[in-house]
């Protein structure tokens, strides 16, 4: 039956819309809760983004055989991306006293006036707003929660690939 449902262009749909739910979801608790995201959340967010396009794309190309494993390789190395700074934003917040303890600059400041490699090194350096917790959500924060998602992303791209024979 899972293979019935998701073995055609559902299964991608169905990812398009989880992956850009996921962002509406964290917009709306950005202005619900007052929120400003730091730079890590916006890079997360970019992530679930592009994973969301290729399912849109996979979902409107329809591929056979072998572009269904491309899909979800593509698929897979962006929920791995997205886990990967889900991953090192945990770890800014569980070492609040390593991280630099001012805010820094604005996302959009770094990228527009430094070198894009100088701008990505802040980015993964992470600051003081990224060392803060504000919000939880059954004990877990974002990021927490972020790795969750993009695990799940990834083990479903996994599956989608290993659906067409």
């Amino acid at each position: 039956m899972f293979n019935r449902i998701l073995g055609g262009r559902v299964g991608y749909l169905l990812g398009f819309v989880a992956a850009f739910g996921l962002v509406g979801l964290a917009l709306y608790i950005q202005q619900q809760n007052n929120l400003d995201p730091c730079p890590l959340c916006i890079t997360q967010r970019i992530a679930y983004m592009v994973l969301g396009v290729i399912f849109l794309v996979a979902a409107l190309h329809n591929p056979g055989k072998w572009g269904w494993r491309i899909y979800g390789f593509l698929q897979f190395a962006a929920a791995a991306t997205g886990a990967g700074i889900a991953l090192r934003h945990m770890w800014i917040q569980a070492h609040p006293d390593q991280v630099m303890s001012e805010c820094g600059v604005g996302f959009d400041y770094m990228f527009e006036n430094f070198p894009m490699q100088r701008a990505l090194q802040w980015v993964f350096n992470g600051t003081g707003e990224c060392s803060k917790i504000d919000w939880t959500w059954l004990g877990l924060t974002i990021p927490q929660l972020s790795l969750i998602a993009f695990v799940g992303f990834a083990v479903f791209a996994v599956l989608l690939a290993m659906l067409k024979k």
